[in-house]
């Protein structure tokens, strides 16, 4: 006879057992007893081809025998047989194997569901994960998150809080407009609950760090807003072997899924590449319903705890579309793709890459020859000099801010409006940012303009350099 250490995350699947006393000569067929014996371990245990799963470590007699053929090395009369699923290493908390009484109050409505339970909320407090942006998607999965119970929260961002962010940005309050945003966040997980340990990381994201930070947490959630760092968290995810739980919003509309597991699909096989620079409009340029990010990060918050607890029908090989006007939700399957150049079967990305320059982002903001800045389209106008001022921006906002003498054209009006310009004439375009009016100038200038500039940083840039005044939005 041989006994199997059953660690806590899978004595759920076997019959609540720590230990299982089971027949066979070898590591392999002790394996095979335990999964005859319980079925529903043989998924945690090995992978759709027969072979256990590469989490999976196994020790015989505290000997670690993961580097041998494991199923074949034999096995002694009464031998000790210890499976260790792989967790994230680095420096963490040793593992708790009770809650406190506060704990045990503060749980009670996981406590009393038979899926978590005990066991589970042990789980969420040995889980760690890391947390990339505390702005829209951040801020409720921060939330509720911290709320779950997760024992160690890694958060990372190096922004400062903003009105404009309050909006959507729920874990910042007013009293937080200049503080540096993982403090304000920090100091909001805490007061939720202050059974935990967060981790801060007043950083961007690089190729030269994200190994590092992503090393000593179980799950990546992913609360980005620009596809740089999209794809760098999909690939530090893959080559570190951490699930990544997605999530993206736009005006009315967000998605959410989960990459990098196992044998799910990556970032890359639903989007191999980005969208040419400016294609796709930001948030900023384009705006987000306030609560849409609150309902999309929640769910974030939701997978992760599923793949902590191992429960329910993760969104891996899912991605979930939330149309908020409609109030509908639409699922399309991803398949693992093939030609994946991470996580496909003759990857080319075997490292972190230079992600600015895949994305088409200049490293430094340069000045084109084809722009103006701010203060000397005011000197222009200040002069009297002859020029058309035109702004691409929607009507409804113009309302909210615009600058004197403009016309206003939207962006989408520009191709048929052109009549109303003169070719010959100098055309200065802005708009909020600088992105619409871009586009908007090399319409123009396909079609023969001779002399259009984009102001540099749009309306928003005025507002800083020339007229303060001017609302920004």
């Amino acid at each position: 006879m041989a006994k199997i250490l059953i660690p806590t995350p899978l004595r759920q699947f076997a019959g609540k057992n720590d230990t299982v006393e089971v027949t066979g000569s070898t590591v392999g067929e002790a394996l095979n007893a335990l999964t005859s014996a319980h079925p529903d371990l043989k998924k945690h245990l090995y992978n759709d081809a027969g072979q256990l799963r590469s989490f999976v470590n196994v020790y015989l007699d505290d000997e670690d025998i993961r580097y041998l053929n494991k199923e074949a090395t034999p096995l002694e009369p009464n031998a000790t047989i210890s499976i260790v699923p792989s967790i994230a290493g680095g420096s963490r908390n040793a593992a708790s194997h009770e809650l406190t009484t506060d704990e045990l109050r503060r749980y009670d409505r996981h406590l009393i569901m038979p899926e978590v339970g005990m066991e589970g909320q042990l789980k969420l407090k040995n889980a760690s994960i890391a947390l990339i942006g505390t702005g829209g998607l951040g801020s409720p999965a921060a939330l509720y998150l911290a709320a779950a119970g997760i024992g160690r929260i890694g958060l990372v961002d190096f922004d400062t809080v903003d009105t404009s962010n309050l909006q959507r940005q729920i874990i910042h309050g007013t009293k937080d407009v200049g503080r540096k945003k993982l403090e304000s966040a920090r100091d909001s997980m805490h007061d939720i609950n202050p059974h935990q340990q967060i981790d801060l990381y007043e950083e961007a994201l690089t190729s030269e760090n994200a190994m590092r930070v992503f090393k000593d947490y179980d799950i990546i959630v992913d609360g980005t807003d620009n596809f740089p760092t999209r794809y760098l968290v999909n690939d530090a995810c893959v080559l570190s072997g951490k699930p990544n739980v997605y999530g993206s919003i736009f005006r009315f509309d967000g998605q959410a899924t989960v990459f990098a597991t196992e044998n799910g699909p990556c970032y890359r096989c639903l989007y191999p590449e980005p969208p040419p620079p400016g294609l796709v409009p930001s948030c900023a340029e384009g705006g987000v319903l306030g609560i849409l990010p609150g309902v999309i990060g929640v769910i974030q918050a939701t997978e992760t705890v599923k793949l902590i607890l191992g429960i329910g029908d993760p969104l891996i090989g899912r991605l979930m579309l939330y149309d908020a006007l409609a109030m509908r939700f639409r699922e399309l399957k991803i398949r693992k793709s093939p030609d994946c150049p991470i996580c496909g079967p003759n990857r080319t990305i075997h490292q972190l890459i230079d992600y600015h320059q895949f994305c088409g982002v200049p490293q430094q903001p340069v000045m084109n020859p084809s722009e103006i800045e701010p203060q000397d389209v005011k000197a222009k106008q200040d002069r009297g000099d002859k020029f058309v001022l035109v702004d691409v921006r929607e009507p409804h906002e113009v309302q909210i801010a615009k600058i004197p003498g403009a016309i206003l054209i939207p962006l989408g009006d520009v191709p048929k409006r052109l009549s109303e310009l003169d070719p010959e004439a100098e055309i200065v375009v802005h708009c909020k940012g600088g992105v619409r009016s871009a586009k908007a100038q090399g319409i123009m200038k396909e079609a023969g303009f001779k002399n259009v500039l984009n102001m540099k940083g749009g309306i928003l840039a005025w507002s800083d350099k020339v007229d303060p005044t001017v609302p920004k939005y």
